[in-house]
């Protein structure tokens, strides 16, 4: 039993202690997490999931050793430190009265189980010693193995509540924490939601775990392609993709598609954005949905890019027929789809139409929905209303525009998708007009630094 290379500081073991213990965990649940999150043994797993230091678990072990009549095992601190680093191994005695204080099998310890008569520990009666009845303990403890397996296939729901409330807090804080940031809390929670998807779990609970999987991909997906890191973007957009379909939600699995369909619009190519918008049309099934309006809107747009007008009025019109009649959602969930990010969708396809009066009204409506006008999205409105005013012939306001709604992003939050649409309102200027003074500041503003990548 070797521990691993680098181990967590005991801070780490403690929280683990402490937030696991108010969700309602066991102590083999909580000594297993410490043992895989903070890379220690699980001899030492054990004694960290009880918070005791290594003196305070000698003194435990003597004094239930003389509680039981059994001979006091000649142990002190830093014997235990070796037995907990792997250095030395214990007695077949010593590890029976280790089962005995942490209450498991020795395999939930890191040892084998000795052979039946391999080893009789002592009791003291009268000064004698009598052996222990072996059979007996390995029959509990094959019971509690047992138990421990079913509890470990067996998340109480308020496990999965409180899983949910920290889900939905990060969807929240995902729409005004700047991406780079966020990517890190977001991994803290999908390593959660992964450890316990790989025990046994009922049905009910491994779906809610999937979905939970596929929301927190999703966001990490997109907090990936906001940065201009695009290869993995694409990988997580995939794994949202399997945790959705595994899940068999079917509003879940719109949802996804839709969402991963502003990847091919922004980046490439087109027509990825429309078949994954048309994908989570179908999926929808007619349904008066904010995830259908969500996915009739970003089919739209991408197929206004293409310049298919026709098609993408059709689905302009579907769009907003469906988001007329449906329960928009909390517009402080990144997994919603409040009026605002309607407004932003309908806003790109009269854009690309080049329909700009239209765009302009719903620019205007999305932006005072806006608590404040610093975020990504309220950028990209502006970064739209440039494109428009370039379509209308006139470049030095459009550039303009582009140049203080970017510089008005914190720089945290000024990320590489910005980047790329304020190119765009330099690639709809006239080829003369892009060697003008009012592109080159353009151009020298975009080549300011960024947030992190």
């Amino acid at each position: 039993m070797n521990q691993r290379s680098v181990s967590h500081s005991p801070s780490c073991a403690k929280r683990i202690r402490e937030t696991r213990s108010e969700a309602g965990y066991g102590l083999s649940q909580i000594a297993l997490e410490i043992h895989r999150c903070c890379h220690v043994s699980l001899l030492r797993a054990q004694r960290l999931a009880r918070g005791w230091t290594q003196t305070e678990a000698v003194d435990h072990l003597r004094t239930m050793a003389a509680d039981l009549g059994l001979t006091a095992p000649r142990t002190d601190a830093d014997q235990l430190r070796l037995w907990e680093l792997g250095m030395h191994q214990p007695r077949p005695s010593a590890i029976l009265l280790l089962c005995r204080l942490y209450d498991c099998p020795a395999q939930d310890l890191g040892f084998a189980v000795p052979p039946a008569g391999a080893w009789t520990p002592e009791r003291q009666v009268d000064g004698a010693s009598a052996p222990v009845d072996l059979l007996d303990g390995r029959i509990e403890a094959a019971r509690r193995s047992m138990d421990r397996t079913l509890a470990l296939g067996s998340v109480t729901a308020a496990q999965m509540d409180l899983l949910d409330e920290r889900l939905l807090d990060a969807r929240r804080q995902y729409l005004y924490i700047p991406p780079a940031k966020m990517l890190t809390e977001l991994l803290d929670e999908l390593e959660e939601v992964k450890n316990l998807a790989v025990d046994r779990q009922p049905a009910a609970v491994q779906v809610r775990l999937s979905e939970m999987t596929a929301v927190l991909a999703t966001l990490i997906a997109d907090a990936l392609m906001k940065l201009g890191r695009l290869s993995p973007s694409r990988a997580w957009y995939d794994t949202a993709q399997n945790a959705a379909d595994d899940s068999g939600n079917l509003e879940l699995r719109a949802r996804v598609r839709a969402q991963r369909a502003m990847l091919p619009y922004y980046y490439g190519p087109l027509e990825g954005a429309v078949t994954l918008g048309r994908e989570a049309r179908l999926l929808s099934r007619g349904r008066q949905t904010a995830t259908a309006a969500f996915a009739a809107a970003a089919e739209a747009r991408a197929l206004a890019r293409q310049g298919n007008a026709a098609a993408a009025e059709a689905a302009i019109s579907a769009a907003q027929r469906l988001y007329d009649r449906c329960d928009p959602g909390d517009q402080d969930d990144a997994f919603s789809f409040p009026e605002r990010r309607m407004l932003l969708y309908l806003s790109g396809a009269f854009t690309a139409l080049g329909r700009s009066n239209q765009a302009r009204r719903v620019q205007e409506q999305a932006l005072a929905l806006y608590p404040a006008r610093t975020g990504i999205d309220p950028a990209l409105l502006q970064l739209e209303a440039a494109i428009c005013l370039a379509h209308d012939r006139s470049p030095a306001e459009a550039c303009q525009l582009a140049g203080t709604a970017y510089l008005r992003v914190p720089a945290d939050h000024r990320t590489h998708i910005l980047e790329e649409r304020a190119r765009g309102v330099l690639e709809v200027l006239p080829p003369g007009i892009r060697r003008g003074r009012a592109a080159r500041e353009l151009t020298e503003i975009l080549a300011l630094p960024k947030g992190p990548a």
